[in-house]
This record gives structure tokens, C-alpha cells and sequence, in this order.
């Protein structure tokens, strides 16, 4: 059996909507459009580990972030109110979805615009929700019970809202679109009657009905479990069919910035994720920056759907990585140099 998100399988011949195995991951060699040049120091601010720490934890205290429960609505009202407080342009986009249990979920993305005039855009985007269950062939108790999501969701959000603190404290001459996507981690991971599509709700709605209407940014980085101890990110297949050159350049320039241990040259299988979804329905170039640990049993870290997903699995420095990463990425375009 495989227990990962439902995977794609890309063809030749177009997207397939399919379950697949797990891949092996493979070394390869990554070509790039980035140059030395654009590798020379831009200013760029220092991402503060410690608070997007204290925003990851600011989440997982207000319990499973489940729609339909009362922590749900808690954290979407402080997350609202925090992008507001950057001095941000946040519109909240309610939707109901039918989840593969039957249930209505009422769920809301959340948009925030940081200089929603400025012409050139790029997005940047995590899920905020976590899983209704412990479903994972690691977990060993209350399997029926919703998990905490400190890294599967928290650590995403914890990353962009740093971010968003940063652009109000330094601004930059570009525009970021922050969207966090509720409903991604309510899908059916069995594989009797396996449905891509019951994973990432929010992210589907998102894309047919864009906010705001019209938009089309250059490109979308993702970050999904982007948190954990000693995390690790391939080359995920979805993100190197839509969008190479965008991957293989944040590659590159975490790889410059001495994040080696982090961004690997190594692909991964493709992952049902909210890239997925916005690559093949808005059509936007989208990456996906998500912790894919080498040969396990899961295909994801061994706190993935269970109750270990809490704060001991996070790591600042890990959040560092990923935050400066993305820091570079910004102050970059607005260089015009990424």
C-alpha cells in the first residue's frame, strides 16, 4: 500500500489523474536560467527564525484547525487580523465543499495583498487548515481524532506571515499575493476508491473563481510541511512539469545561501498538492517547497498525519531556510534580478 497524498502520474500525453507508487527519488543534474551575475548580494532583510516559531505555535494553541470546529474560526479571525496588522489588503473568500465523508465543510482562503496597486506579482501560498485524522500507518493511538498540523499547515503559514511582518518593516518594489488555502488535508487517502480531487478543496475553489478576478502573478511558490527537524526538499515532479525554471532558480539560490542540506538535487514522485490544482485550473506556473524525507514508509516525515505533528517537530532553523529562501526570491524581483 502507499500512504502518501494521492499521487499524479505525468504522461506525455497530458495529466492523469491517477494513483501511483511511490518513486524512487534519483540524483539528477539541474539546469537553470539563473546567472552569477544574478547570484551577487541584493539587501535583503534577515527572515527571524524566532518569530515565525512563535506564529507556527500561535496556531497549534488554538487546537486542530479543522472547518466546521470553533479553533477553525479562531485562528481564520487572528490570521486576518495579523496580515491586516502588516498593513496588508486581506479579502476572505468563504466557500462550501462537499468533503468524500459526505460533510459540508465551510471553508474561507485567505487572501492578503501586499501592494495590491503594484503591476508585477508573485504568490506565495501554504494551506492553514489540518487533518481531521490520524490516519497514518505510524500513528499508534486515537487515530480517529484530528492532529494538531504543526508542521502539515502551521509551519507554512508561521513562514509567510514572518514574511509579510518583513515587507511592512522593509518594503520592496514588487507585489506578493499571500493565499492560505483551507480544506487541502480533508481528502481520502484510501486506496479503495481513491479521489484526487477530495484533497485540496480550497485550492480548487481558489483557482475557478480567482481573487481578485483576472489575476495571473509570474509564478506561485507553495510551502507544505515546511518545518520539521532535519527536513529535506526535492524536486517534486508536478512543480518540474509546470514550472522548471522557477524551481531549479529557488533551488539554486537556497543552495547559494548555504541551505545545501535542505533544497536537494534529487527529484520526487508528484504530489497531490495545491500546486496541482492551481497550475491546472488557473493556469499558473506554481512550485511546491515540500518536506519529502528520504526512503520512508509514508513518503513524508514520520510525524506526517499523526499526533506528533506538534511543536517538538519544528525547527528553527529549518524555518530560517525556507523563510531567507523566499526573502531572497522577493527582494530579488523587485531587483529585477531573480
Amino acid at each position: 500500500m502507499h500512504f502518501f497524498k494521492k499521487l499524479f502520474i505525468v504522461s506525455s500525453t497530458g495529466i492523469l489523474l491517477a494513483l501511483a507508487g511511490c518513486k524512487s527519488d534519483s540524483s539528477t543534474s539541474s539546469t537553470t536560467q539563473i546567472s552569477e551575475e544574478d547570484l551577487q548580494p541584493v539587501a535583503v532583510p534577515k527572515f527571524e527564525r524566532d518569530s515565525a516559531f512563535v506564529f507556527v505555535e500561535k496556531q497549534v494553541a488554538f487546537g486542530p484547525r479543522v472547518p466546521n470546529t470553533e479553533a477553525h474560526k479562531q485562528c481564520k479571525n487572528w490570521l486576518v487580523e495579523k496580515f491586516k496588522s502588516y498593513g496588508l489588503k486581506v479579502t476572505e473568500q468563504p466557500f462550501q465543499a462537499k468533503a468524500y465523508t459526505g460533510k459540508t465543510l465551510n471553508g474561507v482562503n485567505i487572501i492578503a495583498q501586499y501592494k495590491p496597486e503594484a503591476a508585477k506579482r508573485i504568490l506565495l501560498a501554504a494551506h492553514w487548515d489540518s487533518r481531521h485524522i490520524a490516519d497514518s500507518p505510524l500513528n499508534v493511538d486515537r487515530s480517529n481524532e484530528p492532529i494538531l498540523g504543526a508542521d502539515d499547515g502551521g509551519s507554512g503559514v508561521g513562514v509567510l506571515l514572518e514574511i509579510a511582518r518583513q515587507l511592512q518593516a522593509t518594503p520592496a518594489d514588487v507585489g506578493v499575493d499571500f493565499v492560505l488555502f483551507d480544506a487541502e488535508d480533508h481528502g481520502n487517502d484510501s486506496d479503495v476508491n481513491p479521489d484526487p480531487e477530495s484533497w485540496c478543496l480550497g485550492s480548487q475553489h481558489w483557482a475557478r473563481n480567482l481573487v481578485p478576478a483576472g489575476y495571473r502573478p509570474k509564478y506561485g511558490i507553495l510551502l507544505d510541511m515546511v518545518g520539521a527537524k532535519g527536513a529535506r526538499f526535492p524536486k517534486e515532479e508536478v512543480s518540474m512539469t509546470f514550472a522548471p525554471q522557477v524551481m531549479n532558480k529557488v533551488w539554486k539560490l537556497g543552495q547559494s545561501l548555504g541551505y545545501t542540506n535542505y533544497f536537494v538535487n534529487e527529484t520526487a514522485g508528484p504530489v497531490t498538492d495545491d500546486h496541482y490544482f492551481v497550475n491546472v485550473i488557473a493556469k499558473i506556473p506554481m512550485i511546491d517547497i515540500i518536506g519529502k524525507p528520504a526512503n520512508t514508509q509514508t513518503g513524508f516525515g514520520a510525524h506526517w498525519h499523526t499526533h506528533n505533528d506538534n511543536m517538538d517537530v519544528i525547527d528553527v532553523r529549518t524555518l530560517r531556510a525556507v523563510g531567507q529562501t523566499m526573502l531572497e526570491v522577493i527582494y530579488r524581483e523587485a531587483a529585477g534580478r531573480f
